[in-house]
């Protein structure tokens, strides 16, 4: 049955992207009450287009997102406010959302799903190629520079593993380690097995154009042509609510989930998408969101029907 308290939200979802979308329509198909929070500015923002998800292969982050809002508006139940959350608090067996405006709302369940924030290297120019020619997925973006030449950007096992996946793409590598290169004498000759090149200079900038990358500029100041890079650059959470709430972190320094259903370790605090797993794509995105919200309909309904 709908819920008739207009003071209470069942549920107030932190994050208007994949994750946070997907949650709402599946709670207002379940006639939930729900506000979905969301400031804009998602992640994947200077991507030209999203790709691997299907029917929606190719859309531009701009215009999935704005379907995917379209697609409350039978919904009556579920609200959409671009406003931030300041913080939220326990109260009882409720919360108390304070938004950066200073109103407060009252909801029996919350969904973090505020996604997660890239560190840039200092290189110059690195944030006019990002989420186009330079990306940190290639299921997302190696598509467009495919058998292109290529450079990964790590070192370490991480490098090797990074030069791995990317030559399904293209044979043409370069491993940039930006600085000593930290490899065994194995990792090394695995990667001439494979004729990947391994550079260890200072990387200091970049150089293309609209977005589409040309040469990698070292400290020497010579340029090696590449038309990408794979990186993976150090992520945040994108919101200190998880830490303020208490919700432990999982090995990556991300949200951990105790259950199938993405509960936190707080409970009746739920989170869903890139701030729970490396596995950073759209489609895992919505997944988590649907299943979140299903576990959180799940226990609004338990707790009800006594």
């Amino acid at each position: 049955m709908m819920n008739q308290n207009k003071e209470i939200y069942e549920c107030v979802i932190v994050g208007g992207g994949s994750a946070g979308l997907s949650a709402a329509l599946l709670l207002g198909r379940s006639r939930r009450r729900v506000l979905v929070c969301d400031k804009g500015n998602p992640r994947n923002a200077p991507a030209h287009e999203s790709h691997s998800f299907f029917t929606r292969d190719g859309i531009s982050p701009h215009e999935l997102l704005s379907i995917g809002r379209d697609q409350l508006k039978p919904y009556k139940s579920v609200e959409f406010q671009a406003i931030g959350v300041k913080e939220i608090n326990p109260s009882g067996n409720q919360f108390e959302v304070v938004f950066e405006d200073g109103t407060i709302k009252k909801t029996r369940k919350v969904l973090l799903a505020f996604g997660v924030m890239d560190e840039f290297p200092a290189l110059e120019n690195f944030g006019d190629f990002w989420g186009k020619s330079v990306f940190h997925c290639p299921y997302c973006h190696a598509w467009e520079v495919r058998e292109e030449p290529l450079a990964i950007v790590g070192n370490g096992e991480t490098g090797i593993e990074m030069a791995a996946l990317l030559k399904n793409w293209s044979a043409d590598l370069v491993l940039c380690t930006n600085g000593k290169a930290d490899l065994t004498a194995d990792q090394r000759t695995l990667l001439e097995n494979h004729k990947i090149l391994v550079r260890e200079e200072k990387i200091i900038r970049l150089e293309g154009d609209n977005g589409q990358l040309e040469n990698i500029v070292f400290e020497t100041n010579e340029k090696i042509s590449r038309r990408g890079i794979l990186i993976r650059p150090k992520q945040t959470l994108r919101s200190n609510l998880a830490e303020k709430l208490g919700c432990e972190l999982n090995e990556f320094n991300l949200i951990k989930t105790i259950n199938v259903f993405n509960e936190t370790s707080v409970k009746g605090v739920y989170a869903a998408g890139d701030i729970t797993s490396p596995l950073q794509v759209i489609v895992a995105a919505v997944f988590q969101g649907s299943v979140a919200a299903s576990g959180l309909n799940h226990s609004l309904i338990m707790e009800d029907f006594v």
